[in-house]
């Protein structure tokens, strides 16, 4: 059975719908799947997981959100070379530049991306959340 971690950072609850969605595709393809805030995620546990599904919104101009899931995600990326992860989040504006950033960052990281990222306009919508639960099994 794989383990997966699905962490993320969400400020409305719309990117926590996401993850919840991921945990329910992973655990439905018969994987562990653990919801973690990211606060509660560093460097050292990425080695505890076979898949880790990163999860934040758009904040500012298309950015990573800048207090919490940036530092974490900062401390974890040297660590992710060869291992199997997936994106996701939510935004309100823009086009998803912020996800293309993220995603070219961590192929230039060594991560293997096991499938493209997910990405939803505000509240996730049920195609989303489909999408979601595809990214969760994708990973298991």
């Amino acid at each position: 059975m794989s383990k997966v971690a699905v962490v993320y950072w969400s400020g409305t609850g719309n990117t926590e719908t996401m993850a919840n969605a991921v945990v329910e595709g992973a655990k439905e393809a018969g994987a562990e799947a653990e919801l973690i805030q990211c606060g509660s995620f560093n460097a050292g546990a990425v080695a505890n997981y076979d898949a880790i599904a990163f999860g934040c919104p758009a904040m500012g101009a298309e950015e990573l959100e800048e207090s919490e899931f940036a530092p974490m995600y900062s401390d974890v990326e040297g660590s992710l070379s060869g291992k199997k992860i997936a994106l996701f989040g939510s935004y309100g504006w823009g086009d998803g530049e912020w996800m293309r950033s993220w995603a070219e960052s961590a192929k230039n990281a060594g991560a293997n991306l096991a499938t493209d990222c997910v990405m939803a306009n505000n509240d996730p919508d049920d195609d989303a959340i489909a999408q979601c639960k595809a990214l969760g099994k994708a990973l298991a």
